[in-house]
C-alpha cells in the first residue's frame, strides 16, 4: 500500500493520468468524427442516386420538341410544351422522391437561366399561391454554380439548398439532341426536409455529447492539472521573487513527490543565498566603512564624523519608535552617508577658504555619487535614500533633487539632522565648534526650514536623555 501511495504521489503518475484522460477524450472525439463521416457517406450516396435519376429522366425528354416551345407565357399552350410537360409529369409520378422536375436553358445573361418547361407552375410560397416558371421566366442561378456544370455532365448539389421553393436537394443532367449538343438541362428536386431534420438532430445530439465531454474533460483536467501545475507555479513565483531580490520568500509546496522535493531544495537554496548575501553585504560594508574612515583620517576636523552621525541617527530613530531592524540599517547607512566624497578631490574637501561656484557644483554631486556606489549591493531603497537625500532641506531648497517636506524619506531627514548637529559641534578649519546648547538652538531655528520638526523634537529629547544619564 505504501508503494502504491508513493507511486500515486509521483509527478510522473499524475502526468500519465492526465494524458490518459486526454487520450480518452480524443477517442470520443474520433468516434464522433467517424459518425459524422458515416452520415456524409449516406448523403453522398443520395447525391449519386439523384444524379442517376436526373440522367435517366433526361434521356426520356425529346430535345426536338423542347426546342419548339415558345419562350413566353403563351408557350404553355403549345403542343410541344404539352408533350414535354406530360413526359415530365410521367417521370415525376413514377418516382415518389421527386418533388419538382423541370427543364431550363441558357440565356445571354451571366448567371441567369430560363425555364423551358415546368409541369407545376403553381406552388405554395410564404406569401401564398404563386404562379411562375412559365417558359422564358428567368432564374438567378449564381448561387448554384453546379447548375451550369450540368450542361456537360450529371451533377448534384453538394449541400442542401434553400430558396423560395423550400429546402431541397437537387440533381441536374444535360438534355442533348441527336447530334449530342446540350440544348437544356433537366432539374430534379427532392424534398430535403427529412434529410435536413435528420442531420440537424444528429448535429444537436453530437454537439450535446461534445459539450458534455468537454465539460467532463475540462473539469477532470482542471482539477488534475491544478494539482500538477500549482507547485510548479509556486516555484515559478519563488524564482521571480528571488530574482527581484526578495531572498526571504519561501515556496509552499506540500506532498512527497519530486516537485515537493524540488520545493524543499529551493527553500534550502534561498537560505544559503540569504547567508551568502549577508556575508557579502557585511564584507562590502566593512570595505566601504574602511574607505570612509580612510577619507576622514586625511582631515583631522572630520575624523570620527561618520561614527557620530551613525550614533545620533540611531538615537533619533529609537526615540521616534522605529523597530530595531530599521534602526540598525539606518545606523549602517548613516555611517556611509559621505561615501560619495571619494569622488571629490582633496583640495576641495580640505579647502580653508570659500568654495567657488564650480567647486560647490562638484561637492553637491557627492550624494548621488554615493548612491551609485552603494546601489549594486545596498538594495534597500529606504537606506539608499539616506545616502542620496541627506542634504535635502525640509523647505525644498536642498540638493540634489530639491525634495520638500514628506517627499524626503524619514530616514534621510534623520541623517540630515544628525549630520548637521555633528558638523556644528565639531571644529572646522574655518570656525570653532559650537557648544551643545547653541547647536540645539540652531537645530530648533532650522525646524520647518532645513529640518523636519518632528525629527528635531525627537533629537532634542534624545540629547536631553543622554545628558541626564551622564549627570548621574
Amino acid at each position: 500500500m505504501k508503494m502504491l501511495a508513493k507511486a500515486l504521489q509521483s509527478f510522473r503518475t499524475k502526468v500519465t493520468i492526465f494524458f490518459i484522460l486526454a487520450i480518452l477524450f480524443s477517442a470520443g472525439a474520433g468516434n464522433f468524427i467517424l459518425y459524422k463521416y458515416s452520415l456524409d457517406s449516406q448523403f453522398n450516396q443520395l447525391r449519386d442516386k439523384l444524379k442517376i435519376i436526373a440522367q435517366v429522366s433526361a434521356l426520356g425528354i425529346d430535345a426536338n420538341e423542347l426546342t419548339k416551345i415558345p419562350l413566353n407565357p403563351e408557350g404553355v399552350k403549345s403542343g410541344s410544351y404539352k408533350v414535354v410537360a406530360g413526359k415530365l409529369k410521367e417521370i415525376k409520378e413514377s418516382n415518389l422522391l421527386i418533388k419538382y422536375i423541370y427543364a431550363m436553358a441558357r440565356t445571354d445573361k451571366a448567371g441567369i437561366l430560363q425555364f423551358v418547361a415546368d409541369p407545376d407552375p403553381v406552388f405554395n410560397s410564404k406569401k401564398g399561391l404563386k404562379v411562375t416558371a412559365y417558359p422564358g421566366d428567368e432564374y438567378d442561378a449564381r448561387s448554384f454554380p453546379q447548375m451550369f456544370d450540368a450542361f456537360y455532365a450529371p451533377v448534384a448539389d453538394k449541400k442542401l439548398g434553400n430558396d423560395e421553393w423550400g429546402m431541397f436537394l437537387s440533381g441536374y443532367a444535360p438534355i442533348r439532341n441527336r447530334q449530342g449538343d446540350t440544348i437544356a438541362i433537366l432539374g430534379v428536386d427532392i424534398s430535403a426536409n427529412d434529410v435536413y431534420l435528420s442531420r440537424l438532430g444528429l448535429y444537436r445530439r453530437g454537439f450535446a455529447v461534445l459539450i458534455l465531454g468537454l465539460i467532463l474533460a475540462f473539469g477532470l483536467g482542471f482539477i488534475l492539472s491544478g494539482r500538477v501545475t500549482k507547485p510548479i507555479s509556486e516555484l515559478l513565483i519563488g524564482t521571480r521573487r528571488i530574482s527581484q531580490g526578495d531572498l526571504d520568500y519561501r515556496v509552499k509546496v506540500s506532498g512527497a513527490d519530486e516537485i515537493a522535493q524540488l520545493g524543499g531544495s529551493f527553500n534550502e537554496m534561498t537560505k544559503a543565498l540569504v547567508e551568502a548575501r549577508r556575508k557579502l553585504d557585511e564584507y562590502f560594508y566593512r570595505v566601504v566603512q574602511s574607505m570612509v574612515r580612510s577619507l576622514e583620517a586625511k582631515d583631522p576636523y572630520t575624523r570620527g564624523h561618520s561614527d557620530r552621525v551613525s550614533e545620533y541617527s540611531r538615537q533619533i530613530a529609537l526615540e521616534m519608535g522605529f523597530p530595531a531592524e530599521k534602526i540598525d540599517l539606518l545606523g549602517k547607512a548613516a555611517q556611509l552617508h559621505d561615501i560619495g566624497k571619494l569622488g571629490v578631490h582633496e583640495d576641495i574637501l580640505n579647502k580653508k577658504g570659500p568654495l567657488s561656484e564650480g567647486e560647490w557644483d562638484i561637492l553637491h554631486k557627492h550624494p548621488a555619487s554615493g548612491e551609485e556606489i552603494l546601489k549594486p549591493v545596498f538594495l534597500d531603497s529606504e537606506m539608499l535614500s539616506v545616502i542620496r537625500s541627506h542634504h535635502e532641506r525640509f523647505d525644498g531648497s536642498g540638493y540634489p533633487d530639491k525634495l520638500k517636506a514628506e517627499e524626503i524619506n524619514i530616514f534621510a531627514q534623520i541623517a540630515s539632522a544628525a549630520d548637521a548637529y555633528d558638523a556644528m559641534t565639531s571644529s572646522r578649519s574655518y570656525r570653532p565648534a559650537l557648544n551643545r546648547e547653541e547647536a540645539q538652538k540652531r537645530l530648533q531655528e532650522g525646524s520647518g526650514t532645513q529640518f523636519s520638526p518632528r525629527v528635531v523634537e525627537a533629537f532634542i529629547r534624545a540629547l536631553n536623555k543622554r545628558d541626564n544619564e551622564r549627570s548621574f
